[in-house]
């Protein structure tokens, strides 16, 4: 008798294992059902064509514009002018390659380049590509709470925490990778090298405070 059941137990389990029917792909935990991910997009502003140049709104724009390439820009930055011999529209272009170098965009990371446009003074665009986080619609995620005969986390779990880290991280290009790290101070490592070998103190110095007291203000 025991040995019937047995027969009869491992032949259940050999029928289990031969109806899967190949590899289960269902990502096993929320952390890679929900992984953060990113998204391409276009961070791009249109200039309107004046015979007398940029104008000072002009100039503040794509003073943000730099700043935006700064913090999330990847890439170059295009300066598109329209196609066509209009030498305002062209002259418009480079002075706007221009202002963004002087703004901070490296002049290597620009590039000027032509569009097909209907009119010859058709806006001069300057944009950059960027990345943003994907935020998942955990409202539409499938809710099933109900009973089941596994240890696998239920669908949507996981789903608003990853939500609420990918609309608020303040640069997506951190979810590619890690930033670069800056170079080092040297000159400053050597003066506090040259005052620990003289016995000196090499921290800076410390404000005296009297009680009741508060730090010195700031010019």
């Amino acid at each position: 008798m025991r040995s019937l059941f047995l027969s009869l137990s491992a032949a259940a389990l050999l029928a289990g294992c031969a109806s899967t029917g190949g590899v289960d792909t269902t990502p096993m935990n929320p952390l890679s059902r929900y992984s953060l991910r990113v998204e391409p997009g276009l961070d791009r502003i249109a200039l309107a064509v004046h015979e007398e140049g940029l104008s000072q709104t002009q100039m503040g724009a794509l003073n943000d514009l730099a700043a935006r390439y700064a913090a999330t820009g990847m890439g170059r930055v295009r300066v598109q002018a329209p196609s066509g011999d209009d030498p305002v529209a062209s002259r418009q272009a480079w002075a706007v390659r221009s202002a963004l170098e002087a703004a901070g965009v490296p002049g290597q990371n620009i590039e000027v380049l032509g569009y097909d446009a209907p009119d010859p003074r058709a806006p001069v665009l300057a944009g950059f590509e960027t990345v943003r986080a994907v935020i998942p619609n955990c409202a539409a995620e499938p809710r099933n709470m109900g009973g089941r005969f596994s240890n696998a986390s239920s669908i949507g779990l996981g789903c608003a925490i990853n939500a609420n880290i990918a609309a608020q991280i303040a640069d997506p290009r951190d979810i590619l990778g890690a930033r670069a790290m800056t170079p080092t101070d040297p000159g400053r490592a050597a003066i506090v090298f040259d005052k620990y070998r003289k016995g000196e103190m090499a921290s800076a110095p410390q404000e005296t405070l009297v009680e009741g007291a508060i730090a010195q203000a700031v010019e």
